[in-house]
């Protein structure tokens, strides 16, 4: 999950998604918590979710979904399909067979617009084949040693900027 990338880079994506109505953050609880904090500041026309396995998340209510990556499709009864405008996911493995079942949930959920950070090059072919996402400039930054990219179905200016770019946009 992206608790283990920095608080910056949550930010920026969290921005990156702001003027969007219905966000579903995937096992991305750190930007769901920024995105929370902005949101909490007065956007009555946006909500977001978070999707996560970590049951520390039920703290935010209705707001928080049970989601194991193990039973894709396995979501509450009202989470209707395409009900969100972009999704930002982060498999919590990096391996193909987490990715793909990601991807089957990334696209009952989604209307079209997807965010994923994961590691590449090892996924980077993997993603494309699976939801048409293409890699963007914009690169992640976290704790861990893997090389982190971002993969979009869609044209952002953050996302079309690099790391140092991106950070000015906050």
């Amino acid at each position: 999950s992206s608790i283990v990338c920095s608080t910056l880079t949550a930010v920026t994506r969290a921005n990156i998604v702001m003027s969007y109505s219905r966000i579903a953050c995937l096992s991305t609880p750190s930007v769901y918590q920024k995105l929370r904090q902005r949101l909490v500041e007065g956007s009555d026309r946006t909500s977001a979710v978070v999707l996560e396995y970590d049951h520390t998340f039920d703290t935010y209510g209705q707001e928080f979904i049970f989601y194991d990556y193990n039973e894709p499709l396995s979501l509450p009864e009202d989470v209707a399909p395409q009900s969100f405008d972009i999704i930002l996911a982060d498999p919590p493995y990096l391996s193909e067979d987490c990715l793909t079942k990601v991807a089957q949930t990334v696209k009952y959920l989604a209307k079209g617009k997807v965010l994923l950070c994961t590691d590449e090059p090892h996924i980077a072919k993997h993603a494309e084949k699976l939801m048409g996402l293409n890699i963007c400039s914009f690169l992640p930054n976290h704790k861990l040693a893997n090389e982190f990219h971002c993969f979009t179905k869609y044209t952002s200016i953050l996302l079309s900027r690099d790391s140092a770019t991106a950070t000015l946009c906050l």
